[in-house]
This record gives structure tokens, C-alpha cells and sequence, in this order.
């Protein structure tokens, strides 16, 4: 049997040293995640400190911005009235945000532990999801599951409630809008990185040994092993 191919670490750096990426690229990329995700005050901020040039005026990111900021802040109520105001078909026609939306304002409820509201709210707002679609289901159990205990932050659903489950209900909603408008919905970062775990993929099922990049939010690499 022939010995899989190996690439040494030393030997990978040296050739990823020797692929030139200038500064006006990666400050492109940099600007356009910032702008896409609706980052308006770090996009002007970088706007300044770099002299890169957002692809559209920052002015029009408000909305948006307001939009990320009413569901960061746990206030979903707010987030769904100006989505209505601005699309007022948007919530119509995309179900699933609908529900993810109202999902979160479920756990915000039971975040502030009125039980009672949560159970009212849950019955009478998401029960119809439910019945639409079956795939809503056990998102909708986890989330009724946090009812079953006291201290619902220490439950094996406890991720529901971390700030990061707010945050990803932001960048759907976010991303719905920008595809609303006919705008990019996915930060451009976001592609390249869904290409290098399918570069390292690729390179795994052919049995070559190499430095891989496990951890993204620190970008180190691992030697071969």
C-alpha cells in the first residue's frame, strides 16, 4: 500500500507566503462583510481609517441597522413592525423568518420568565407554524422546553438563550432584507471561507496529509497528522 501523500507545515506556509493578496483586496473584503451584515458606524469608522469606498451609500443602511439593533436587543416585537413597515410582504412570503422571529420573541419571554406570556404567546402565535410545517417542530420543542425548568440558563437547552441565538437571528433577517432588495446577502469572507472548508475537504477524501485550519476564529493552522 502506498504511503498517503504529506505536506509539511513548513512547506505549506512557504507557499501561502509566496500568494501576494494586497491591502486594497482584503480591505474590499473587510468593508463589504461590514456593509453586508449592516455594520453602518465600522463601516464608516474603516471607511475613514482605510479610504475604502462601500459599494452603496451608508445612509441607507438606518433601517437595517435599527432592524439588527431592535432584535440584538431582544426587542422582536419593534423588529417585526418595521420589517412590515419597509416589506410589508417580506414576513408574508418567507414563513420560515416569520417564524424564527417569533421563535425569538418566545425566548425572550421566557428569558424575563413570564411563563404565562410565553404559553399565551406560544399557543396563540406559534402553534399555526407548527401546523404549516412540520420541519418548525422541534425547533419549537427545544425552545417550549426551557418551560420545563427553573433555572432554564443551566438546561440542555441553554443555547437558546445566549446572545450568539440573537445574533443569528439578526443576520437571517438581515440577509432576507438584502435579498429583498436585490442586494448581496452573503458577505463575500463568508464564501471564501465556505471554499477553504471545501478545498480541505477535497484534499482529505484523496488521503492527503496537510496543515489544516480547524479553528476559524483564529485562522492558526495545524500540522499534519
Amino acid at each position: 500500500m502506498s504511503k498517503p501523500m504529506e505536506i509539511p507545515l513548513a512547506r505549506w506556509m512557504e507557499d501561502l507566503q509566496g500568494m501576494h493578496v494586497t491591502r486594497s483586496d482584503m480591505n474590499k473584503l473587510i468593508m463589504n462583510y461590514l456593509v453586508t451584515e449592516g455594520f453602518k458606524e465600522a463601516a464608516e469608522k474603516f471607511q475613514m481609517e482605510s479610504g475604502t469606498d462601500p459599494e452603496i451609500e451608508l445612509s441607507s443602511l438606518d433601517n437595517k441597522l435599527q432592524i439588527r439593533e431592535a432584535v440584538q436587543g431582544g426587542r422582536l416585537e419593534d423588529a417585526i413592525a418595521m420589517v412590515n413597515d419597509i416589506h410589508p410582504e417580506l414576513l408574508d412570503t418567507n414563513r420560515y423568518l416569520f417564524f424564527h422571529l417569533q421563535q425569538q420573541h418566545l425566548i425572550e419571554l421566557i428569558r424575563q420568565k413570564d411563563i404565562e406570556g410565553a404559553l399565551t404567546y406560544a399557543q396563540s402565535h406559534l402553534a399555526e407554524h407548527g401546523e404549516e410545517n412540520n420541519e418548525v417542530l422541534p425547533e419549537l420543542e427545544r425552545t417550549l422546553a426551557l418551560l420545563a425548568f427553573e433555572h432554564p440558563d443551566s438546561s440542555p437547552f441553554a443555547d437558546l438563550l445566549e446572545l450568539s441565538q440573537r445574533q443569528k437571528v439578526a443576520s437571517e433577517l438581515n440577509a432576507a432584507i438584502l435579498e429583498a432588495e436585490n442586494q448581496e446577502s452573503t458577505p463575500k469572507l463568508s464564501h471564501l471561507l465556505k471554499l477553504l472548508l471545501w478545498s480541505q475537504d477535497q484534499l482529505q477524501s484523496k488521503k492527503i496529509r496537510f496543515p489544516q485550519m480547524t479553528d476559524l476564529t483564529v485562522g492558526e493552522l495545524t500540522k499534519p497528522s
